[in-house]
């Protein structure tokens, strides 16, 4: 056991005080003993795990590159077999350590977990398998800069598989799904699992009414809610506020997050939900009431902010995902994929804008050169604009393509969310390619307990 501090300590000191002391999302894979009869598995993606009299009840299985080093925590707790698995919702690094809690119950000669879930947690494991090659790439793109050797790429930390597909075949389908709700009743004691849709359509948190306890997956995630990832399929704002309101309104005491730390206490429950909730609806009223006025989606992504009082909150910090992002996916759910300008409805090829743009300008250089002083000036999203013209115009041009990864490579170190960071490093690295040189990558776990402070 690493000498850390104990994490519903630290989550108190840091609500109480309102100093981030960061990292919060802890990558340990380390168990602790939070309550009597309830442990959590610190890893990527947390595993929470309870005593009951006909054995444990585990909420989430952490990753593919986890798996075994969650379960070996949990033996160091238990001997009790595992009698259930939930999945809070179907992302690999939930359910893709699946399969080291099967292989424990084989080698133990025990029965398997059965393993619980939303009913659509089936339909996203079908589209995993129709998009694998897609996912893979995003996720590369996602981690930009991180290394993408199995050995120590995203596969470490649970986000794909080891194999050549993104699902991988270790994944154990859940036996048991349901709709709306559904009440798990182990060895005395009672779990109702609820579904709400939030960063994902196949949400489930599990409510313990005798301990007032939500085992929230990531519905609370210590981060600014992930509801706008630029690279993922539609996000719901306002409905992961009112499942956070149901939470409160339940009563809930203790909230067991899939990632960062336990919140422990009715007023630092009431804090941390409060808030995340209040700005994921004010970003949704915000940009309705834009979009409802007749606003461009380009008006609405530059005036609609979080406000003041909960911009700098630790829990909010837009360390992984966004506001930005989110806005730009509310708008998506109501509005649809055209942002509003006729010209990109039908769009010519951005080749041919470039190359109109460089005929008038004279030469390729006169957009580098330009571009190069607004980076010099931090105006780095015109920049950015310029310089991809100047690349999209002559993509065999050396002097365009390395003041490109120039550009997004200052782009990347000026921004704070991990989805930032990773598209403008997989940018510069596009560049870096045609000239043949490499910066170097950090590691995955580096990378990510970077990103989260």
């Amino acid at each position: 056991m690493s000498e850390t501090v104990d994490p519903v300590e630290l989550s108190n000191r840091i609500i109480d005080t309102g100093n981030p002391e960061p990292p919060h999302n802890r990558v340990l894979d380390e168990l602790v003993e939070v309550e009597d009869e309830v442990a959590v598995v610190e890893s990527f993606s947390h595993c929470w795990a309870v005593k009951t009299q006909e054995g444990l009840v585990c909420v989430d299985a952490s990753g593919a590159g986890s798996g075994e080093n969650v379960v070996e925590a949990l033996r160091g707790w238990s001997k009790d077999p595992i009698n259930s698995l939930v999945y809070t919702h179907g992302h690999l690094d939930h359910v893709g350590g699946s399969g080291a809690f099967i292989e424990d119950a084989e080698a133990r000669s025990e029965k398997k977990p059965v393993v619980i879930a939303h009913e659509a947690v089936l339909d996203r494991f079908d589209r995993y398998r129709l998009t694998s090659d897609w996912n893979t790439f995003i996720n590369k793109r996602q981690f930009g800069g991180i290394t993408p050797r199995a050995e120590v790429g995203t596969t470490r930390i649970g986000i794909g598989g080891f194999g050549s597909t993104f699902l991988p075949d270790s994944v154990a389908d859940p036996e048991i799904t349901y709709r709306d709700s559904y009440l798990l009743e182990v060895g005395g004691k009672s779990f109702e699992l609820n579904h709400g849709r939030g960063e994902t359509d196949d949400h489930t948190w599990v409510w313990d009414e005798e301990n007032k306890t939500v085992f929230a997956g990531d519905f609370v995630i210590w981060t600014f809610p992930n509801a706008g990832n630029p690279q993922k399929v539609q996000r719901y704002a306002l409905e992961w506020a009112q499942a956070l309101r149901d939470m409160l309104d339940r009563g809930a005491e203790k909230v067991y997050p899939a990632h960062g730390l336990p919140i422990v206490g009715r007023k630092r429950v009431e804090t941390v939900l409060g808030d995340m909730a209040e700005a994921l609806e004010y970003l949704t009223d915000s940009t309705l009431e834009l979009m409802n006025a007749g606003a461009r989606l380009d008006e609405i992504i530059h005036e609609v902010f979080v406000p003041d009082h909960l911009s700098e909150k630790p829990w909010l910090a837009p360390l992984y995902d966004e506001p930005e992002f989110v806005v730009r996916n509310i708008y998506r759910l109501y509005g649809g994929w055209w942002d509003g300008d006729p010209s990109r409805l039908k769009p010519a090829p951005d080749s041919l804008l470039a190359k109109e743009m460089v005929s008038l300008l004279g030469s390729v250089e006169v957009l580098v050169d330009r571009a190069d002083e607004l980076a010099e000036k931090g105006e780095l999203r015109l920049a950015c604009h310029l310089v991809e013209m100047a690349v999209q115009s002559e993509p065999s041009h050396e002097g365009a393509q390395r003041a490109r990864a120039r550009i997004y490579w200052q782009r990347r170190s000026a921004e704070r969310s991990l989805m930032s960071k990773g598209i403008f490093a997989a940018a510069a690295r596009e560049s870096e390619a045609t000239y043949g040189e490499r910066t170097p990558r950090m590691k995955m776990r580096e990378a990510v307990r970077k990103s989260m402070q």
